[in-house]
């Protein structure tokens, strides 16, 4: 039996011309979110970046022979860095405490500022306790392994590049009131016995009174809450432009301090166990004691945890990331930027006592209650 022939007047079904099938990319998903994370996370990943890259070329500049003059230029950028952000802590202060508390009445300020104080004495009682208890248990300074880090090199005089670089520090001075009247100078010092530190309470005290005095006079001091307002927003944007600088400053900072250290073996036996101390310290704080503060009055609001090391960075995180009311941190976060310092409490502690291990000096049981 023979096969019929095709029939040719038959009509294959056709996909219209308009119809188009898309099959879903994934790859293209992909890269979108790697895309946009990376737009949003950029000033991370450099700072990161800049951080192994500082310690790589670090260890590879100490293969080569350098003087200290070398080490001073290294180290320079990373100078520069540390002394433009100290350079906004006194504008970003007085303009955030006095247009958030100008825009706050008087019965929220003090109902605010009572229990910020109380939080703020005792998470700073709890970081001094826990420090005191860490390095008691630890015992990091061992009297056996004290051999001091110095600079590799001769003893050094002023010379002509120190006086370059002191004309570019004065440039960006760490305080702006101080440097209408006085300028950086290079001295070299023999016997160093402390530092000349600025106490902040008193202009803390002095930005209250002004900015609750401000918001009493209501229409007539409106004027000055807008001024101080529109300080800090420039502030905030100088503040922007620097932390893009801090990945370069943050890689000179390291490879300055590797190149800058006599025995790299001695110096991670003498302080390795001081940092495991302060570090264990830091995260049981942040782990246990500060949640556990948190975390009963509400869960709702959990976000992530910045590790702001600047003022400005902190003002972001909270206002733009978190949505938190510019009236309460332009009036918590300046007071405890200066005054609930739990980590330095912590370390200050521990340093203490560690200091008096690497010496063989046993502390009485009243010594180490007045450490803090």
């Amino acid at each position: 039996m023979e096969p019929l022939p095709p029939d040719t007047n038959a009509r294959t079904p056709m996909i219209p011309d308009s119809t188009v099938i898309r099959i879903p990319n994934d790859s293209n998903k992909c890269k979108n979110a790697v895309s946009k994370w990376m737009k949003k996370n950029l000033l991370l990943v450099l700072t990161v970046l800049a951080v192994l890259v500082g310690i790589a070329l670090g260890f590879f500049a100490r293969m080569f022979s350098y003087t200290t003059d070398t080490v001073t230029v290294v180290a320079f950028p990373g100078e520069l860095l540390m002394r433009m952000l100290k350079m906004l802590i006194l504008p970003l202060i007085i303009s955030s405490m006095i247009s958030g508390l100008a825009q706050l009445d008087a019965k929220a300020c003090g109902k605010m500022g009572s229990w910020a104080l109380l939080y703020y004495i005792s998470t700073t009682i709890f970081a001094a306790v826990l420090g005191i208890l860490l390095v008691l248990a630890i015992q990091p300074g061992d009297p056996t392994i004290k051999e001091q880090s110095e600079y590799r090199g001769d003893s050094r005089h002023v010379s002509t590049l120190d006086a370059f670089l002191d004309l570019i520090r004065n440039m960006f001075p760490e305080n702006l009131l101080t440097a209408c009247f006085q300028q950086v100078e290079t001295v070299f010092l023999t016997n160093f016995r402390g530092m000349l530190i600025a106490p902040m309470e008193s202009l803390i005290v002095f930005c209250i009174a002004f900015g609750i005095i401000g918001g009493q006079l209501g229409e007539f001091g409106a004027p000055m809450v807008r001024f101080f307002c529109h300080i800090k927003k420039k502030i905030m944007r100088i503040a922007l432009i620097i932390m893009w600088y801090s990945p370069f400053g943050i890689m000179s900072l390291i490879v300055g301090k590797i190149m800058a250290i006599n025995d790299l073996a001695k110096t991670a036996e003498q302080l390795g166990l001081y940092m495991l101390t302060v570090v264990a310290g830091l995260a049981i704080h942040a782990c246990v004691t500060l949640p556990f503060l948190y975390f009963h009055r509400s869960f709702n609001t959990f976000a992530s945890i910045y590790s702001a090391a600047t003022l400005p960075v902190t003002f972001r995180c909270l206002e733009e990331n978190n949505g938190v009311d510019k009236r309460v941190t332009r009036f918590v976060l300046p007071v405890g930027a200066t005054v609930n310092m739990d980590g330095t409490a912590l370390y200050e502690a521990v340093a203490a006592i560690f200091i008096a291990q690497m010496n063989g000096i046993y502390l009485t049981a009243g010594q180490v209650i007045s450490v803090r």
